[in-house]
């Protein structure tokens, strides 16, 4: 799939199917974005998981922050990277370890691999790059 542009179908459809979103590089700064992203998708009714290992265990916007991905709860529908593109493949890799992989991963403002869009794809997975849930939903 072509990552430069998307059909506006395409967008709608990812963000009305998933209820349930973890979020990667969550961040307990008010100031960051991935702070204001998750305050956003919760009001907007999503179930948000904050993964990071440097706040695991710690409550953030009245969420557990579990560290990895592998720790998750329960299967989620979505996984929202907010890290650099030299860390997304990992983060990618993750996703698709987990016994029930996510149906969308979502790769935030500036972050693109394509390499790791490509496994995700042959594993049957929707993948989104360089866009934000946020802006998209606003």
């Amino acid at each position: 799939m072509a990552h430069d542009s998307y059909d506006p179908a395409l967008i709608r459809r990812v963000l009305t199917e998933t209820k349930s979103i973890a979020l990667v590089g969550a961040s307990a700064n008010p100031a960051r974005p991935s702070h204001h992203v998750m305050a956003f998708l919760l009001a907007r009714g999503f179930r948000v998981i904050p993964v990071n290992p440097g706040l695991s265990g710690r409550t953030l916007l009245g969420q557990t922050v579990v560290a990895r991905l592998a720790d998750l709860p329960e299967p989620v529908d979505l996984v929202d990277i907010f890290r650099s593109s030299d860390a997304a493949g990992g983060v990618v890799d993750e996703a698709l370890a987990l016994a029930q992989p996510p149906r969308f991963i979502w790769m935030q403002i500036g972050v693109r691999d394509e390499a790791a869009a490509a496994r995700a794809e042959a594993k049957g997975v929707v993948v989104v790059m360089d866009r934000c849930p946020k802006i998209e939903l606003a």
